[in-house]
């Protein structure tokens, strides 16, 4: 089953669903903005990777929300943008160039029968507004949580030794604030289990907290990656590593992901993943490379 507007084509569907053993796994394309990702790396190099980019090194990128549904649980990853049509929505549009909406998280679970009140788990993989801003909407001028019975999930780091708690009018402090202040903020230390099957894996480098997601269900595997890797390229070249993260750390989590993903042959989504986003990574030479499920 997949969904997108009916004038669509249908590269630019905006979710699609799939299976991992017992485990159901719903994709959401929420939206498309450009980005220069600033790749320490030779200018020619990563161009020649990214034949996209423009002038100024910036390239489209998707943001993509994940469902997972295994069990009696609905667990989301990376609620991503609030609604299209709200003040965040407005502000975000002058931060980030060419920002563009799909219908949206909302309209996507409404079309598979899934209630916000339904979602049990919500796992965000790192403080970046473009992945928790969706925690909250407004109502009656003030924001509420989005998804009231939710337990969510951050790793400790990313909250705690954040300074952007220090300024009021942040993301962080006004969506994920609201989510601590209604006591429904969980701060994960290390790997987390979420539920059988379901663990958060600490994977540092993109920010300090930093985690992606793993269900198991039989022998097959999955994983959230966040914002572990950006562009495809990255998954030949983990040393490429933008501006702003922390290199060393960075590349260290992707070298455990790339041997244990390639190994189990594991199906992976990464959050700016063209849409659709399923892949997986396969060992090559001396390196490993991204590849598309179709």
């Amino acid at each position: 089953m997949s969904g997108g507007h009916e004038n669509e084509p249908p590269a630019r569907q905006w979710f699609e669903l799939r299976r991992i053993g017992a485990a159901s796994l719903t994709a959401v394309r929420v939206g498309t903005f450009h980005w220069a990702p600033q790749l320490q790396a030779p200018e020619a190099d990563w161009r020649r990777a990214l034949p996209e980019a423009d002038a100024a090194g910036r390239v489209p990128i998707d943001v993509n929300v994940i469902l997972i549904e295994l069990g009696d649980a609905a667990i989301l990853v990376d609620p991503g943008f609030d609604d299209p049509d709200s003040a965040w929505a407005q502000h975000a549009a002058a931060q980030w160039p060419g920002l563009t909406y799909t219908p949206g998280l909302p309209a996507a679970l409404d079309a598979i029968g899934i209630r916000p009140e339904q979602i049990t788990h919500l796992l965000i993989t790192h403080a970046h507004g473009d992945h928790f801003a969706g925690v909250t909407v407004e109502r009656d001028g003030r924001l509420v949580a989005r998804f009231p019975n939710a337990h969510h999930l951050l790793g400790r780091a990313d909250w705690e030794d954040n300074p952007a708690r220090e300024r009021p009018d942040s993301d962080l402090a006004t969506r994920l604030g609201t989510i601590e202040r209604l006591g429904m903020l969980d701060l994960v230390d290390g790997d987390r289990e979420v539920v059988p099957g379901v663990a958060m894996v600490h994977a540092p480098g993109e920010t300090p907290g930093h985690s992606i997601v793993r269900a198991i269900s039989g022998d097959e595997r999955f994983y959230a990656l966040g914002d572990l890797f950006h562009h495809p390229c990255e998954f030949e070249h983990p040393e490429w590593v933008s501006a702003g993260r922390d290199r060393v750390a960075m590349q260290a989590s992707r070298e455990r992901l790339l041997a244990e993903a390639a190994s189990s042959r594991a199906t992976l989504v990464f959050a700016h993943a063209p849409f659709p986003p399923w892949g997986r990574v396969v060992s090559e030479d001396a390196g490993y490379r991204w590849t598309r499920l179709r």
